[in-house]
């Protein structure tokens, strides 16, 4: 699994208009092949600011999405809603390969 992570701010401007592209651009992240998950989450503290995971089979999954037409389009729409943006590529654990749950 690969985990691509990307951080920002909503732009404080631009509110309405974010949470009006994540409706159309959620569906979107998940039709690229090799999407496994999405998730966003925010600060308890209700701040502005907004990470995101996309998880992916593999990194030849990641790589395929990112150089897509449909991830650099979403790519540049959020420089328009969001400050601050910052993206990581997270790859597997050589120790701990796999998901560890309680019972396992």
């Amino acid at each position: 699994m690969v985990l691509s992570v990307v951080k920002y701010n909503i732009h404080p401007d631009k509110a309405e208009t974010f949470q009006a592209w994540v409706q159309r651009t959620i569906p979107r992240i998940l039709a690229l092949a090799g999407v496994v998950e999405f998730r966003a989450y925010r600060p308890a503290s209700g701040s502005w600011q907004i990470v995101t995971t996309t998880e992916f089979s593999d990194m030849a999954a990641w790589a395929s999405a990112i150089s897509s037409d449909v991830w650099q389009q979403i790519n540049n729409e959020l420089h328009t809603l969001a400050l601050d943006i910052e993206a990581e590529v997270w790859g597997p654990s050589p120790v701990i390969p796999k998901p560890l749950r309680p019972g396992n």
